[in-house]
């Protein structure tokens, strides 16, 4: 049995990992308090959790019962996609991180009660999959589309949180058991086994369980995922049936000779991730610099204004190979259709936070921050009980063409149940962990990473006591005061992050101007000594802008977007006349733009009041002879993106054509 360090409560625990500059703090050192995360951890708490818990431990989720019925407990026949253990891991997931903040020894006590089950499902060498254990003629690791790696490292991932946040054991035995027997398996170089790993979730599990308990034969099978990669012909046998080939799964190019995102979303992501926490260990160049690339690509030529990524539900690589739910080219950014899984969202920022870390740089934190706002928010109802998959920027009545037995993911409303279940857990999951990635551990000091009310009580990599609190109305004021509550005796960092958006921001100390580069974008360093009672003011000007984007995506050639602070905004149609279509609304390019905070509105939002412009007469002819089109004035309201459809089903658009 391997030996296990004494466990720390970091989420994703780079605390001792020798290539980040800026360290992970201890799950539970930063609080919410009050405000925006505060409020939506509470509303995780409180409605989304139990909610879900009903659904997967229940008969219309079945995540519990596939456990049972493969313990021999039940019957019955597995339910759910191939890939529904890793929904239901990323859900206990969640409750833990519920558990660390409040203690409730019920959460625990349900947590072992899921673990005792999962236990008795793993058979006696370490395999647990309960599509392939519940299914007949389905064989263990004959192939890839049951997704067994994609479980794996979500269970490596959710047992060592649990190790982390509770001292105890008993999920990591399972776990560790099970990676025992991946490295059996895999770890050799045999043919029948190079390509298998294609939805590489267990490269980040792996890396978190060598993390967790210091056996380096995981961080070796991790980097033996990546190293395979491309390094074999492109052609179906009986390990990739039943899924596309190549650029899809990322399988034609080897890693590091990678320079553009492609393929399925998610799946590159979470590879993108995984080879960022074998960087962490390892500090292989060659790793960081197609980090680097990819990153740029991604955020530079394939990422919507909400930090979307993902465009296509189906279409080609530029490889020309078949491609699903993921990366086309660059530029190519339709609206109606753009397919903006919720878990490529996510992984978007996970991704970033990686990045961050490594390189200790504000700028990724910018996308980790548009996501959690945006695109990952926007798959959730304001009261936490409907999902979305997919996240598009316009949506019009009819467009999708929704069944729900036909199309589990594309809808033009939020749905209380996806058969295909990994964005809601992963989204509720991302949620409760939101207070851990508000700040990192520098070389002396510390990283203020996202703005809320907080306090923060930690140990500094020195073993110095920090304490501080957060006082701010962000995202709807860019007002926030930090103050320092304790600390060391000598000079220490305190970096605080300038949004790429936050142009015009003052940074005081004590009512006094820092001294120091306040430049959107990146971190603005204070290196002083401190006392207790000192503060921090930082000023960030929340002006509504005008957003366009560049020259080659066609599809908002002559559009905008209305952007305020890290909030992108929408029309939606509850907020136009009776049978005015999203289609026939523009804007004036000098409208103003006027906020207003409604606290009783969408759960407390600040909307964007303005006028726009509504056409009149447009038929529905596929071309038309063009006359001078008739525009009418209409006052209303802007509504941020993330809270669009809590309304009833409706029409919604961020780009719109402007009048100028």
């Amino acid at each position: 049995m391997s030996t296990v360090k004494k466990h720390t409560e970091a989420i994703t625990n780079t605390s001792d990992s020798p290539f980040v500059k800026l360290k992970s703090i201890n799950f539970g050192d930063c609080k919410w308090n009050s405000g925006f995360w505060a409020e939506k951890e509470k509303a995780a708490a409180e409605r989304m959790l139990p909610y879900m818990g009903d659904v997967l431990c229940g008969d219309v989720g079945h995540g519990l019962n596939n456990f049972k019925i493969a313990a021999g407990e039940k019957e019955g026949e597995h339910k759910g996609f191939y890939w529904h253990d890793g929904d239901f891991y990323k859900f206990m997931e969640a409750k833990m991180y519920i558990y660390a903040l409040t203690k409730d020894e019920n959460l625990l006590k349900e947590l072992d009660e899921y673990i005792e089950w999962i236990g008795k499902a793993q058979e006696e060498d370490g395999y647990i999959h309960t599509h392939i254990q519940i299914t007949e003629g389905a064989e263990r690791f004959s192939n890839r589309k049951y997704h067994e790696m994609y479980n794996y490292g979500h269970l490596f991932i959710a047992a060592s949180v649990h190790f982390r946040l509770t001292g105890k054991r008993n999920f990591l035995d399972i776990a560790i058991k099970q990676a025992d027997l991946l490295h059996v398996y895999f770890m050799p170089d045999t043919t029948h086994y190079q390509r298998f790993g294609f939805n590489q979730t267990q490269i980040m599990g792996l890396v978190e369980l060598y993390r967790t308990v210091k056996d380096k034969k995981y961080l070796e099978l991790a980097e033996k995922f990546i190293n395979r990669r491309g390094t074999f012909k492109i052609e179906h046998h009986s390990t990739t049936e039943g899924y596309p080939i190549g650029d899809m799964v990322q399988e034609r190019t080897p890693f590091r000779e990678s320079e553009e995102a492609v393929g399925h979303a998610v799946l590159a992501l979470y590879y993108y991730a995984g080879a960022a926490d074998v960087y962490a260990e390892t500090g292989e160049k060659a790793l960081i610099d197609t980090l680097d690339k990819l990153w740029g690509n991604v955020t530079d030529k394939k990422m919507y204004v909400t930090g979307a990524v993902g465009q296509a539900h189906y279409g080609a690589s530029t490889s020309l190979d078949m491609i699903e739910e993921g990366f086309i080219d660059a530029y190519m950014m339709p609206n109606m259709t753009a397919y903006n899984e919720t878990c490529a969202n996510l992984c978007n920022a996970m991704f970033s936070s990686r990045m961050m870390g490594i390189k200790e740089e504000s700028r990724y934190a910018d996308i980790i921050e548009l996501v959690l706002y945006n695109s990952g928010l926007s798959g959730i109802s304001i009261e936490g009980k409907d999902y979305f998959y997919s996240n598009p920027l316009r949506m019009v009545n009819n467009s999708r063409n929704y069944d729900s037995h036909a199309d589990v993911t594309e809808s033009p409303v939020r749905q209380p149940y996806l058969e295909c279940f990994c964005c809601p857990p992963n989204l509720v999951r991302t949620i409760c962990k939101s207070s851990g990635w508000a700040y990192n551990l520098s070389e002396n000091g510390v990283a203020v990473v996202l703005f809320g009310g907080n306090n923060l009580d930690t140990t500094m990599l020195d073993g110095s006591e920090l304490k501080l609190s957060q006082d701010t109305e962000y995202p709807w004021k860019g007002l926030v005061k930090i103050t320092v509550d304790a600390c060391k005796s000598t000079a220490f960092d305190i970096k605080v992050r300038i949004p790429k958006w936050a142009v015009g921001s003052t940074l005081k100390v004590n009512g006094e101007d820092a001294g120091v580069a306040v430049t959107p974008g990146e971190f603005a360093v204070i290196d002083r000594t401190w006392k207790v009672g000192d503060t921090i003011v930082l000023d960030m000007p929340m002006e509504s802008v005008r957003m366009e984007g560049h020259n080659r995506i066609e599809e908002v050639r002559n559009q905008i977007a209305i952007k305020r602070g890290p909030i992108v905004y929408c029309i939606e149609t509850p907020d136009l006349p009776k049978d005015i279509s999203i289609l026939d609304v523009y804007i004036n390019a000098d409208a103003k733009l006027e906020a207003e905070h409604k606290a009783d509105f969408l759960g407390g939002v600040t909307v964007i009041n303005t006028e726009l412009q509504l056409r009149e007469g447009k038929g529905d002819e596929m071309y038309s002879v063009v006359t001078k089109p008739v525009l009418k004035p209409y006052k209303t309201q802007l509504v941020p993106y993330f809270a669009w459809s809590n309304r009833g089903q409706a029409e919604m658009t961020v780009f719109m054509p402007v009048v100028w």
